[in-house]
């Protein structure tokens, strides 16, 4: 019963196996466009009629132009390599809402909220740039569908330590739970960084390619860690990459970043010919 129960797993987990484009990283998703988008767009719509929308019009305008920009860079790059289903499930909208909280977040389906408490580290449009493509990017990978397979995959790991150790005495099967808990809690966090590492680098991408500047991606984390006064959780313990670290991956990647956004940029003007 064990060993086929392990191999239907294995057998959905390849199925469900896909690549990110730009970054190369393989993902596992389990959980298809059509079972989460209606979802987050009614939780996305329920978000804003309890929070009050921004009434500052030129922050407001910055915010939903620079995301009218960029989302229209990223659907070109989609329907350009063969993702126009894909390209065809988005509905982007962009809203800036009053709250101090220096935040910003995308839901499935490309629903992006700004707060108006992150304005000043933005600083300015390439700042807003620069947020607006690491959240738009959380979006294109797919990083809440990815989210919800590996809750389920800890919860079929659970399944199998407890299959595992069945035949074994309460103390070993405590130790072993234990054990489970505490390193699937430290892979989650990982995993947490590292879908932030590629929004980081995917919107630095994404914002070149709507002619934005790149440099400010990494000055926009420079801001942020100023803002905290240097203090952070360890990074270990994290779900984000400490500040100092995505500053210096972000001035790194930027050649890169620069290299795809010129492909790109030359690509579409090929087309418009």
């Amino acid at each position: 019963m064990k060993k086929v129960l392990i191999l239907v797993i294995i057998m959905v987990l390849f199925e469900a196996c896909s690549t990110v484009p730009i970054t190369g990283r393989k993902r596992v998703n389990l959980v298809s466009d059509s079972q989460v988008l209606p979802t987050s767009f009614a939780q996305y719509k329920g978000f804003l009629a309890e929070n009050k929308l921004s009434t500052n019009r030129e922050m407001t305008n910055q915010i939903k132009e620079v995301g009218k920009n960029i989302s229209q860079a990223v659907d070109r790059f989609m329907r350009a390599n063969n993702m126009v289903t894909e390209a065809d499930s988005y509905r982007w909208e962009f809203n800036l809402v009053e709250d101090k909280t220096i935040n910003a977040w995308c839901m499935p389906g490309g629903k992006v909220v700004f707060y108006t408490g992150i304005m000043p580290i933005c600083d300015n449009i390439n700042g807003v740039a620069a947020v607006m493509g690491h959240e738009v990017a959380h979006a294109f990978a797919k990083h809440g569908q990815e989210r919800m397979t590996s809750s389920y995959g800890q919860q079929i790991g659970g399944l199998l330590v407890t299959l595992g150790t069945s035949k074994e005495d309460s103390q070993t099967k405590q130790i072993w739970n234990t054990a489970f808990g505490v390193g699937s809690g430290l892979t989650m966090l990982k995993f947490s960084r590292t879908h932030e590492q590629e929004a980081d680098r995917l919107g630095l991408v994404f914002m070149l390619m709507a002619g934005y500047d790149g440099i400010e991606a990494a000055e926009v984390w420079v801001r942020m860690s100023k803002n905290s006064g240097g203090s952070s959780t360890p990074q270990i313990l994290s779900t984000h990459p400490s500040n100092a670290a995505r500053i210096q991956d972000l001035k790194s990647y930027l050649p890169t970043a620069k290299m795809y956004a010129k492909k790109y940029n030359q690509a579409q003007s090929q087309v418009k010919k």
